[in-house]
């Protein structure tokens, strides 16, 4: 009998219980797009639509005892890292990864949140561009978390293209800096990539408050479609039509008083199944 093996995505990320980002949006979006999800949460944030309410730390030994049960038992095909809001917890992160075989990872600098709380400590910024910058494939900074790296206000496109040159003398593979707060009817993401040019994304921007997670959400369908093997340039290709559908097919629904999710199985695919070799 032939066996299969199931395209599988890691997200190291943070909780929100009401369901719209973090790692229950990266789970959802990891199965909408036929891949099998793992986890290990970062951090219990307490969160709604509505904002944040507190952070609670998870211990750094649980975060890499949780990747090590992963990593030892079902073995990622590539791997998301979301929210890390101490310096400890992404040297944690870096230590625990480096035991193992590399593989692609895609990194959002989660930093604020939709509803413009800001969800990391100073100090770890330095980290992150340190330690995490050099092992991520690619990294999803939206204008808010483009101007903490890059030291200077976003607001327009073209100073996302000056922040994006910024942010490259960091020491990133690959940038997606990701447009959806630029006040215009038309969404513009830059691409960023490791030989020097930056590619140019455009979709027309679906006028709803039903937003929540979709940083979340863009960067795990970035790790799902390198999963499956597609280059890092259609991988984004494929994950920001996805999230732009998504927006779109939940723009109509009422869940929370604040801002509502996406409709992450708009069009939920079947289990991938590759075979085994």
């Amino acid at each position: 009998m032939k066996k299969y093996k199931y395209p599988s995505v890691l997200t190291i990320a943070g909780f929100d219980g009401s369901g719209g980002a973090g790692v229950q949006a990266d789970i959802k979006t990891i199965s909408a797009l036929g891949c099998y999800a793992t986890s290990v949460l970062t951090a219990l944030p307490v969160q709604n639509t509505q904002g944040v309410r507190n952070i609670f730390s998870i211990p750094v030994e649980a975060v890499s005892e949780q990747i090590e049960s992963i990593l030892d038992d079902i073995f990622p095909d590539a791997i998301k890292i979301g929210m890390v809001h101490t310096p400890e917890l992404v040297e944690t992160i870096v230590k625990t990864l480096a035991k193992y075989k590399k593989v692609p990872i895609v990194f959002d600098p989660v930093m604020v949140a939709t509803s413009g709380h800001r969800l990391i400590e100073e100090k770890t910024i330095e980290t992150i561009i340190e330690k995490l910058f050099p092992i991520s494939d690619i990294i999803t900074p939206n204008m808010d978390e483009a101007a903490i790296l890059a030291k200077m206000d976003v607001k327009t496109l073209d100073d996302m293209k000056v922040a994006g040159e910024g942010i490259k003398e960091l020491g990133c593979k690959n940038i997606l800096l990701k447009g959806g707060h630029l006040e215009t009817e038309m969404i513009t993401s830059l691409l960023y990539e490791s030989h020097g040019h930056y590619k140019t994304f455009e979709s027309v921007k679906t006028k709803t408050n039903n937003t929540h997670g979709s940083g979340c959400t863009l960067s795990s369908a970035i790790a799902s479609f390198i999963a499956q093997g597609k280059s890092i340039e259609r991988a984004v290709e494929l994950a920001q039509n996805y999230v732009s559908e998504a927006i779109y097919n939940g723009c109509d629904v009422q869940t929370g008083k604040g801002n509502g999710p996406l409709n992450h199985f708009f069009n939920p695919q079947k289990l991938i199944k590759n075979e085994l070799v």
